[in-house]
């Protein structure tokens, strides 16, 4: 028997949903594979991973926790993929974003309290996230450099100047010479919200929400779909790929400091050197997976990312599994979801090879 691929006369519709579906289980079946081949109880490790903390209710506010960054950053993302703009380089944009408003913190430490300092911190983030991208935004449109590279470059001057700022300028004076900020006022952090978590959580939830609203409902949403599926046709409407590109890294960008800011007065509740956690490259994959719509994002994407890294600690505290366990099957995930993505164009066909074929 032989197995072979045969075009569909148009795309099916079931398969966009299924896939991702599809992904998932390979990447628990293929995983479980592995680490049993390495020494571990793969079929354990493949539960703890993606099960066990679904079905407990005591890590589901870890799982809002894990999953509010994580959407935030890929609803941004999500609008310049669709553009055919990428931003690789969210990471960076959240690292930046953190650092603002930890500077507009440090900057307001010495305060008796203030409401308006939270949202001040909140603002410089975003905009230091946007101004973080508009860098391959200029690159792109007067150099006609690659956002793809300029962007991901970038993100490692963003992280060599956090580690510059945590072990010089902005290291605690009382901190016994631990590489790190002080920690924030009670007024400079984000409000803890029991059963639910930090702010941020509901908040990604309605930033998904709004995004959703403008990719649909209005025209700079149709600008951004019509550019990204037919440039030619765009032009021709007089959308402007220029202004397209710079909105696309500009909103990505904000929404990612955005998400910085909120994981610094969150869940930190400081800077610190290992700020880095990944959620900007981590995001990518979570925008794929939810098919690059932000109630994708939400209910597929974002909690199944989550997932892995909530289990993934578990699972190395409980089976023993290295720490890079995680990675491995996020990128697992994300090469089984491009790989059956064919199966959108594409029918598995079964035919019996021909007789005295070789």
């Amino acid at each position: 028997m032989l197995i072979e691929l045969e075009k569909r006369k148009e795309p099916s519709k079931a398969m966009v949903y299924l896939t991702p579906l599809i992904a998932v289980g390979l990447t628990m079946v293929v995983g479980a594979l592995i680490f049993s081949a390495l020494g571990y109880e793969g079929a354990r490790a493949a539960w703890a991973m993606f099960v066990a903390p679904l079905v407990d209710p005591g890590k589901w506010e870890d799982l809002g926790l894990k999953a509010a960054p994580l959407v935030m950053i890929a609803v941004g993302l999500s609008i310049g993929f669709r553009a055919n703009v990428w931003n690789i380089g969210a990471e960076g944009q959240y690292v930046v974003g953190g650092l603002a408003g930890t500077g507009v913190a440090l900057a307001t430490w010495h305060l008796d309290g203030g409401w308006w300092v939270l949202p001040l911190m909140c603002l410089a983030g975003a905009v230091a996230g946007a101004a973080y991208a508009a860098i391959p935004a200029i690159l792109r449109t007067r150099l006609n450099v690659s956002e793809i590279l300029s962007s991901l470059m970038l993100t490692y001057v963003a992280i060599q100047l956090l580690y510059w700022l945590m072990n010089g300028p902005w290291k605690d004076p009382e901190g016994f010479n631990f590489p790190q900020s002080r920690l924030f006022q009670d007024f400079q952090t984000l409000p803890f919200i029991s059963g639910v978590g930090y702010l941020n959580v509901p908040l990604s939830l309605v930033i998904a929400l709004a995004v959703w609203f403008v990719m649909a409902r209005t025209t700079f949403g149709f600008q951004i779909r019509t550019v990204g599926a037919a440039p030619q046709a765009a032009r021709y409407g007089g959308f402007s790929q220029e202004r397209t590109v710079w909105w696309s890294l500009v909103i990505g960008g904000a929404l990612a400091g955005l998400a910085g800011i909120f994981e610094a007065a969150g869940p930190f509740g400081q800077m610190v050197p290992q700020f880095p956690t990944g959620y900007g490259f981590t995001a990518i994959i979570v925008a794929f997976l939810g098919r690059l719509h932000p109630i994708g994002i939400v209910i597929l994407g974002g909690l199944v990312l989550a997932v892995t890294y909530v289990g993934g600690e578990s699972a190395q505290a409980t089976l023993g599994l290295p720490s890079s366990a995680t990675g491995v099957f996020q990128a697992m995930l994300l090469f089984f979801l491009l790989a059956t993505d064919i199966l959108i164009t594409h029918r598995l066909k079964w035919r019996r090879s021909a007789e005295g074929s070789a």
